[in-house]
């Protein structure tokens, strides 16, 4: 016996199942512009199509990958590539150099709502972009549906159901 009434179990472990979040509300109520959220769980399926979820403050590369990357780096180890869509940033400067490592950064057309992460030569992470001027309850509720393990659904996709849409005239 653990020394604990029944009172006190079941204020611990309560019945019945409880709803699921996508977030801790204390993460969900701090994304904020320039925050980037991963999903750090490594799963041999690899079922979801996104890694995480970056919400930019700008389109400005040279002000915004080096925090990305920095912060990145801190949980994935060095990070050697970032692959961006030309069409959706200001230009884009071929090398970064961030904590005293060379970043390379290449152009792809892999559309404005994603950021291809490289880690070491072929392990590669795919970020949601959240555009910059996203609400912050769009951008929290899009994030929390990028990081989901399930996740199978485009970054495009995602932010086409969870960002307002300009009315019709």
């Amino acid at each position: 016996m653990d020394g604990r009434t029944d009172h006190d179990r079941r204020r611990h472990f309560p019945r019945g199942p409880t709803p699921p979040r996508l977030l801790p509300d204390e993460i969900h109520r701090a994304v904020e512009p320039g925050t980037a959220l991963l999903r750090l769980e490594t799963t041999g399926s690899r079922q979801s199509l996104l890694d995480g979820a970056w919400w930019p403050r700008s389109r400005d590369v040279e002000r915004e990958i080096p925090p990305l990357v920095a912060a990145l780096a801190e949980h994935l180890g060095p990070i050697t590539r970032v692959g961006l869509d030309a069409s959706a940033w200001n230009s884009i400067p071929t090398r970064l150099v961030v904590d005293d490592r060379v970043v390379h950064l290449d152009s792809f057309p892999v559309g404005d709502d994603t950021v291809l992460i490289t880690r070491g030569e072929n392990d590669h992470f795919s970020l949601m972009v959240i555009p910059p001027n996203t609400t912050p309850e769009a951008a929290r509720t899009a994030m929390a549906r990028a990081v989901r393990a399930d996740n199978v659904t485009r970054a495009a996709e995602i932010l086409l159901a969870e960002l307002p849409h300009p009315e019709a005239s």
